[in-house]
């Protein structure tokens, strides 16, 4: 059960992240070019994710049979990165704006 609650949890993240990313290009007539560098951002956050979900799946399957089940750590630090940038980025939107 708990490659198959990964998956599903990374892949409401995915969700999430192409959602934002459409909102990045609605607000673009009125926030100008830096929204698309949020667009980029969000857009392949979710793309690495979707991309890298079925090696994720099969690592976390062997490892139950194997009774060890390690953490994807770069998968979530690259998440977390990528949150803090558009955070970031965000923030500078906004006081640019």
């Amino acid at each position: 059960m708990q490659p198959e609650r990964t998956t599903l949890a990374w892949g409401r993240t995915v969700l999430a992240l192409v959602s934002v990313s459409a909102i990045f290009l609605r607000w673009l007539p009125q926030h100008g070019l830096p929204i698309l560098l949020m667009f980029a951002v969000s857009a392949a956050a979710a793309a690495a994710i979707y991309l890298t979900q079925r090696r994720r799946y099969g690592a976390f399957s062997r490892g139950l049979v194997r009774e060890r089940v390690d953490a994807d750590a770069a998968a979530v630090l690259w998440t977390a990165a990528a949150g803090v940038a558009l955070g970031g980025l965000g923030v500078g939107v906004v006081l640019a704006g």
